[in-house]
């Protein structure tokens, strides 16, 4: 019974967490005279990937690269399938100029940049594949120059952006970014530990229920997030959120796991790397091709969720590991 209830609970905090966050975000956002899309990128794209840091920094340490690798793209495939695709069919969400010409792009980059970095062996003559501790330093790189395109990004928005007569106190604002944190931290474990006793009791085995319910259980902020913002008319965080969290999750969180230990790489897992360069070039064909709106709309929200749901049958199938 408690577990029941933990699970009910849990899916209310992380509600409100996700909540919590978007309006205290978009408060700070309009107080700075930064844009919703700035504030995705950055504060909320890094808050919402704090669980995967968590648990690659401890995969990587005590060795295991096949967690430390999959956990992240298996993460960023369900951002942009799962995340992205749920919060266009709540709502239409309007990508602006500089979104898919420079932020979606970079997040493919770095999709791309896995796929060469894993599978460079026969440039270095290493026997075994591996993401190497120069090539974590190069991903560390990447990141920094990404944080100094958004800090221009915002300084060049700062002049064009007027505060409102009413807006929350600054104070407030934090206290509630702070807040929906923790509820998404708590919020989401709560349901990912709930979802699994109760698959046990039903009879799914461990892996199956590790290919499913944990997989999607990790982007749980990132999903939610987006749906609320995009339920609020936020929809510059709700797309700056998902594509910030790739970006993280790539040049910060596995760059820093591969200088933590390098890590070796499974070739098997070239498919779920690939899935995921092609879910950023579907989106940006979704973005650019016959839409003079540039909006990533209702049924391409579920072709998304079609497709994530197509690759989580076939790994479920083939019994490889999503993250």
């Amino acid at each position: 019974m408690l577990t029941y209830f933990l699970f009910i609970i849990g899916f209310i905090i992380l509600i409100k967490g996700a909540d919590l966050l978007v309006e205290g975000a978009s408060s700070i956002a309009k107080r700075l005279h930064i844009s919703d899309i700035v504030i995705g990128l950055t504060i909320v794209a890094l808050g919402t990937s704090a669980p995967e840091f968590i648990v690659n920094a401890l995969a990587s340490y005590y060795g295991n690269s096949d967690l430390a690798i999959s956990n992240i793209i298996g993460s960023n495939i369900a951002n942009t399938f799962l995340a992205l695709g749920l919060a266009a069919i709540t709502a239409n969400l309007v990508v602006k100029k500089d979104t898919f010409r420079k932020e979606i792009p970079i997040s493919l980059v770095a999709a791309i940049l896995v796929l060469f970095f894993a599978n460079d062996q026969w440039i270095n003559a290493l026997r075994i594949p591996t993401i190497s501790r120069y090539e974590g330093i190069i991903f560390i790189i990447c990141f920094l120059l990404f944080m100094r395109y958004t800090f221009r990004l915002a300084k060049k928005e700062r002049d064009t952006i007027t505060v409102p007569d009413t807006i929350r106190p600054l104070w407030l604002s934090i206290l509630f970014i702070i807040l929906g944190l923790l509820g998404l931290g708590f919020g989401g474990d709560w349901i990912v530990d709930g979802a699994i006793k109760i698959a046990l009791q039903l009879g799914m085995t461990e892996s199956l229920i590790g290919l499913s319910i944990v997989a999607i259980g990790t982007s749980f902020p990132e999903i939610v997030t987006c749906v609320v913002a995009a339920k609020k008319g936020k929809t510059d965080l709700a797309i700056g959120n998902a594509v910030g969290s790739n970006i993280f999750n790539i040049f910060w969180v596995l760059g820093l796991s591969a200088i933590i230990r390098p890590l070796e790489f499974n070739l098997a897992s070239n498919f779920d790397v690939l899935v995921n360069i092609f879910s950023s070039i579907l989106l940006l064909f979704f973005i650019l091709a016959w839409n003079k709106e540039r909006t990533i709309k209702r049924y391409h929200g579920i072709i998304f969720i079609v497709f994530y749901a197509l690759y989580l049958g076939y790994s479920i199938k083939n019994g490889l590991i999503v993250g």
